[in-house]
């Protein structure tokens, strides 16, 4: 099981644990999470699952591809911060991100 720490803009830490292979979205649904509604379900259609990476796992996670849709989505999100932001449907949870820790935006941003 891969943990991955959610914290609110109020500094609220949610925690879930999920089989590796799952999503952060994924993830973010299996908790419940209203900042995440996913509205498209993991397409990387409709950028509702950005979320902001703790600079801790930057590095783990690596950058994302330039000029691939997630990309393009991302550029033209509210909140966007150049390399920090990330859909969560396009990261993939595996062992070596094992316990990561995303930042979620404020409601006003979605």
């Amino acid at each position: 099981m891969i943990t991955v720490n959610f914290i609110r803009t109020n500094n609220e830490k949610v925690q879930v644990k999920v089989p590796a292979g799952w999503t952060v979205m994924e993830a973010a649904r299996e908790a419940n999470l209203e900042e995440i509604p996913a509205t498209c379900g993991g397409c990387c259609a409709c950028g509702t699952c950005h979320v902001y990476v703790n600079n801790a796992w930057i590095d783990k996670l690596g950058e994302i591809d330039y000029n691939t849709p997630e990309q393009e989505l991302l550029e033209y999100e509210k909140g966007y911060k150049k390399g920090i932001s990330r859909l969560g449907c396009q990261v993939m949870l595996t062992k070596e991100l094992d316990n990561i820790t995303l930042h979620l935006l404020d409601n006003e941003l979605l």
